[in-house]
């Protein structure tokens, strides 16, 4: 029971720290700045929700790319360590990740924003996927597999949530705060890539040992 709730807190701290939803705020605000605060909040909840479903949908489907590819999860998670190390690097410099979208392409997307680039890549980033599918492949019982979704819903609601309170949350807490949550935050991530790494290294040199 105790290694469940482990991955839980690993399922919740991970998903929070690669949505990364305060860092995803000030762009956020500076995509819908021209909708009514209706219109805003309906694109907050339809952003979240879809990519609740991707992520959903990439945690059942990453087994049947595995085999279709013919790829190991063990690659798998020394490559997705080596992106969440990227990405925690970014923020912990202050940057948003390179996934995210460039302010000088937000006027583009204006027409439709809430599939790309809101839910994908800003929300539902190449980490998030990564992190689903790979957790996935870590849950070894019925209730880690229900941990699991329960920690993408309730982080993807926890994003909903920041989202339409962005414009308060900036005001309070200022530029300077979202740098400094964004510099924990990407310190976290850093933690989360070497244990990814290591723990798809170390049985692939095992076994060419053993070979």
């Amino acid at each position: 029971m105790n290694t469940a709730f482990s991955f839980l807190f690993l399922c919740l701290t991970s998903f929070f720290t690669l949505i990364n939803p305060l860092g995803t705020m000030p762009v956020f605000l500076a995509m819908t700045s021209d909708l009514p605060k209706d219109e805003r909040n309906k694109t907050a909840k339809k952003a979240t929700l879809y990519s609740f479903f991707i992520l959903c949908g990439f945690a059942f489907s990453g087994q049947l790319l595995f085999s279709f590819f013919g790829i190991s999860i063990n690659s798998f998670k020394i490559v997705g360590g080596a992106i969440f190390f990227l990405m925690g690097m970014d923020m912990l410099q202050s940057r948003l990740s390179p996934s995210k979208i460039k302010t000088e392409e937000i006027n583009s997307y204006v027409s439709d924003i809430t599939i790309t680039p809101l839910a994908i890549p800003m929300i539902c980033g190449p980490g998030a996927i990564t992190n689903a599918i790979v957790l996935m492949e870590e849950a070894d019982s019925i209730l880690k597999i229900v941990f699991l979704f329960s920690s993408i819903l309730i982080i993807s609601f926890f994003t909903y949530l920041i989202l339409l309170s962005s414009s308060r949350i900036i005001k309070i807490i200022g530029q300077t705060g979202i740098n400094v949550m964004m510099r924990l935050m990407g310190l976290i991530v850093m933690v989360i890539a070497v244990e990814f790494f290591f723990s798809g290294l170390i049985p692939i040199i095992n076994q060419i040992n053993f070979k």
